[in-house]
């Protein structure tokens, strides 16, 4: 196993959808041979797995407020809130290095991780329910995989000392409300600060992470450990996929599970999302959401446009209704008609 040193010309990355795409990257573009490891710290972030539906997980107005980034990414798993107290590990795998690493398999992923954590004082950690990672009964790591080819990540988080109360904050509770996509399982979660030795309780981010590193590579310094720093190179391919996709909010805000289009409005009153499918010149789905007005409000405008034609005075008709041009202003319902009607190129 070597590592991978995701610094950028020697900067710290802490922007998650930069840090998020990574893996695309190794996996699918670069794929370098063997299995390599890489850890990284996040700004404050929600990250959703690739078949969630974001109204169903995270506070839009929390995240607009607190400056909290959303981030989809390309494996499957639920929703986790990440901030600068709070590490993520992926192991990128190419090809076959004979270690005993397979697709699935979450325990050999997690095991070069949990003997880390022994050996700096935690008592017991475990594996839980496939791919949690656990001390004292409570989830410390959630872990998700994803496969192109014979490339895969396996990956998770590592909560040194997230700051729980935003993370409860940010990501919304369980729904029993009928929808398309994987709900999170909202479980107890724990940080490891506590029990870990006393060395180790009072470090900053980075100095965990060197402690940790450490561990799992069995070494005394980092400068021991066999290393692939990303190269400027490999930074305009990442640069590339991040302007392709990644670092668009069609795909953040927008790739829910049962809708084809995607729009994102600047209004007076807030930001809107808008994600419909267009089916026989009618709206056969439609969510809006963002920071106007309600979850709830928002939900019910979205309902009334469900059914009706996608013509702009059909559209029209719906949001001039004052019940709802009261929620989302007046000055909205134009920019929205001609969102929602306007034939993409």
């Amino acid at each position: 196993m070597f590592l991978i040193d995701t610094n950028r010309q020697g900067q710290v990355v802490t922007d998650a959808i930069v840090n998020q795409s990574i893996d695309n990257y190794l996996v699918n573009d670069l794929k370098l041979p063997g299995h390599g490891l890489m850890m990284y710290v996040n700004q404050p972030a929600v990250i959703v797995g690739i078949n969630q539906t974001v109204t169903m997980e995270v506070d839009f107005k929390y995240l607009a407020k607190h400056d909290v980034q959303l981030v989809r990414r390309t494996s499957g798993g639920g929703a986790v809130y990440h901030d600068e107290r709070n590490l993520i590990f992926e192991h990128i795998i190419n090809g076959d290095p004979q270690d005993g690493s397979k697709f699935g398999d979450y325990t050999v992923f997690a095991q070069p991780i949990l003997r880390a954590l022994t050996a700096m004082g935690v008592q017991h950690p475990g594996i839980s329910n496939k791919s949690a990672l656990v001390v004292d009964g409570k989830k410390f790591s959630g872990m998700t995989m994803f496969k192109n080819g014979d490339g895969y990540a396996a990956g998770g988080t590592i909560m040194y000392d997230l700051n729980v109360d935003a993370a409860h904050k940010a990501l919304l509770p369980a729904s029993d409300k009928p929808h398309r996509g994987v709900d999170s399982n909202r479980v107890t979660i724990t940080n490891l600060r506590q029990y870990l030795a006393p060395e180790y309780r009072n470090l900053d981010i980075q100095e965990f992470k060197e402690a940790l590193l450490c561990h799992v590579f069995e070494v005394e310094n980092l400068t021991d450990i066999e290393t692939y720093h990303l190269s400027a190179h490999d930074w305009e391919i990442i640069d590339q996929r991040l302007a392709e996709k990644y670092d668009t909010d069609a795909w953040n805000y927008g790739a829910n599970p049962g809708f084809r289009e995607y729009r994102k409005l600047e209004l007076a009153t807030g930001q809107l999302h808008l994600n419909f499918t267009r089916h026989a010149d009618k709206f056969r789905t439609m969510a809006f959401f963002g920071t106007v007005g309600t979850s709830a409000e928002l939900a019910e405008i979205a309902e009334q446009l469900v059914g009706v034609a996608t013509t702009p005075a059909a559209v029209k008709a719906v949001l001039t209704q004052p019940a709802i041009s009261a929620i989302l202003g007046a000055d909205a319902i134009s920019p929205i008609v001609t969102a929602l009607t306007e034939v993409a190129e």
